[in-house]
């Protein structure tokens, strides 16, 4: 419904998300932020869902983001509720991630004097928003939402913030004047490149003998994925991704050599330290991918193309530093660059390739992660959304899980936030109701959100959740392992609840897996099964993920795994 006449504060951001075409927002109330709720009961085109824990609201607005290409929206209340969306909010700045956090503020009187459940929370964020609003008058509230979400958005996307007073939301009335446009002196994200640098990086592409592309979460974000395979197919030049990167070519595709860095595919990293030229698009040299700086791609001239120039030689320096949006600059420079075969570079990467497998598993009767991945990877076909968090499972999900459509892997990436599998699925079912969404954890990280269990529960929210339990905080223990003189500490759990219970006492179905024959059958029985579903994957405790290169190191201190 929209209202008419004056309206509180509260109603007018109502009638701003409608505006900005907002469908759901993930949120839990409190004091300061309660005059919105109470609004909200009047906006039924506004669904609400409430989260367990703020942490999840976040986590949620931020999945939906990735799997829909929209803003996400969480709302919480001052103080405790909207410092608990910092998690959250953080690791959609470092994924850059568009999505609006509405708190609610102690009110305008108390502000500065230790009131109840008051924070300063715009302070707090400073570092890890793209922009925040304390937004002190109703007349202001409009402006300060259609900022925002333009800021949200645009360029390098990534949160907002936008605090309100409780009564800013709930005091004097105003006229609902939503603004024509938005007016922001000095910025103005980049489109298409200056071409006098893309015929740069044109002429050392069409130079280039060994040749990567290198892709990253930029590509997914300004939809670039067909651009990226017609330039590929084209130039004829191999793509490693990032973990980010992932979905952005096809997994399979002869061209694709999966994902680089610390625990990609061996032959893709190998391909990049033997390599003459990069074409980094859309990635930020992260220490993940590159390790030692000092020993990465050590005879490649770089083309880095990005839409944030303070990336441009932040990590690596560029011989050819392109500011533009990805999806603009690949169509400046598929005319540009020459069709070509590359066709000795591609036999010596067929070479590596046959030198260091793909990943491989080796003959066990136990069940090992890898042996649900892979199953996981055959059932879906690529066409499933899978929701992680960070560990071993993140890893395995990202070597084994093949994905054959854009934003089809939704992790924490920069930040590594173990729980984020939970309510980040949930979001990303809300936002793409017609795909399978699995949310693949670790028995930790699962433990950390599996409260928004209640939050699938209650909303009939048809995430299937697979569990690889190994009772042990695993990447942990492998540091420990490997690095630590094996100084195994607070890294097993024994004190794990029985999965199956967990999912009965939620009235939800639970299956509990513990041999390699079970496992198909069991995600076949998830996915008819109607609503949220847990399996239980009892998997082998101790298993290290490979290869690996240590951090801080370079690919000649690659980890592979040893076979008898």
């Amino acid at each position: 419904m929209v209202q008419t006449g004056p309206l509180t504060g509260a109603e007018i951001v109502c009638e701003s998300l409608l505006k900005e075409g907002v469908d759901v927002l993930f949120g839990l109330p409190g004091g300061a932020v309660l005059p919105l709720y109470g609004a909200l009961a009047k906006y039924p085109q506004l669904r609400h869902v409430l989260v367990r824990h703020e942490q999840g609201a976040a986590m949620a607005a931020d999945g939906y983001a990735r799997a829909t290409g929209k803003v996400g929206v969480c709302t919480a209340t001052s103080g405790p509720g909207a410092t608990n969306l910092i998690t959250g909010i953080a690791g959609a700045m470092m994924d850059s991630v568009p999505m609006i956090a509405i708190t609610g503020q102690v009110p305008r009187p108390a502000i500065g004097r230790d009131a109840f459940q008051e924070t300063d929370v715009t302070g707090i964020t400073l570092p890890i928003t793209k922009h925040s609003y304390l937004v002190m008058d109703v007349a202001d509230i409009a402006p300060a939402i259609k900022e925002a979400f333009h800021i949200a958005r645009t360029g390098r996307p990534g949160p907002v913030l936008v605090d309100i007073p409780r009564d800013v939301l709930a005091g004097d009335k105003t006229e609902f004047i939503w603004p024509e446009q938005v007016d922001l002196p000095g910025y103005n994200p980049p489109t298409f490149a200056d071409e006098n640098l893309v015929s740069q990086a044109a002429e050392l592409i069409n130079q280039a003998e060994r040749p990567v592309i290198i892709t990253g979460h930029g590509v997914l974000i300004s939809q670039a994925s067909q651009e990226l395979l017609e330039f590929a197919e084209k130039t004829q030049i191999p793509v490693v991704s990032t973990l980010l990167g992932i979905s952005s070519f096809p997994t399979g595709h002869i061209l694709d050599l999966g994902m680089a860095g610390m625990h990609g595919m061996a032959h893709a990293s190998l391909a990049i330290d033997q390599s003459d030229l990069l074409i980094s698009l859309g990635m930020r040299f992260d220490d993940r991918v590159t390790g030692n700086l000092k020993g990465f791609a050590p005879n490649a001239k770089i083309v880095h193309v990005d839409i944030d120039p303070s990336e441009l030689g932040k990590n690596i320096k560029a011989d050819a530093a392109v500011v533009g949006d990805i999806k603009c600059v690949l169509q400046q420079l598929i005319p540009q660059v020459a069709a070509n075969v590359h066709i000795d570079w591609l036999r010596h990467i067929d070479k590596l390739k046959g030198e260091h497998p793909p990943t491989r598993i080796r003959e066990t009767k136990e069940l090992l992660p890898q042996h649900v991945l892979r199953e996981l990877a055959q059932v879906t076909k690529g066409e499933s959304i899978i929701v992680t968090g960070v560990g071993q499972h993140q890893m395995w999900a990202a070597q084994f899980c093949g994905f054959q459509e854009p934003n089809t892997l939704i992790t924490s990436g920069g930040h590594g936030s173990m729980g984020f599998e939970v309510p980040a699925a949930i979001g990303a079912k809300m936002g793409r109701p017609e795909k399978t969404v699995w949310s693949i954890a670790g028995d930790g990280g699962f433990q950390m959100t599996m409260c928004d269990l209640a939050t699938a529960v209650e909303n009939n929210i048809d995430v299937k959740f697979a569990i690889l339990n190994n009772g042990t905080l695993g990447m942990v223990y492998q540091l420990q392992d490997l690095f630590f003189d094996k100084d195994y500490f607070a890294t097993v759990y024994s004190g794990n609840p029985d999965f199956v219970k967990l999912a009965e006492a939620y009235g939800i179905t639970g299956i509990r897996v513990t041999e390699q024959s079970q496992v198909a059958d069991a995600i076949q029985q998830a996915l008819e099964v109607p609503g949220p579903v847990i399996i239980d994957f009892v998997v082998k405790a101790v298993d290290n993920v490979y290869p690996m290169i240590p951090s801080g190191q370079s690919v000649n201190q690659m980890m592979e795994e040893p076979w008898p």
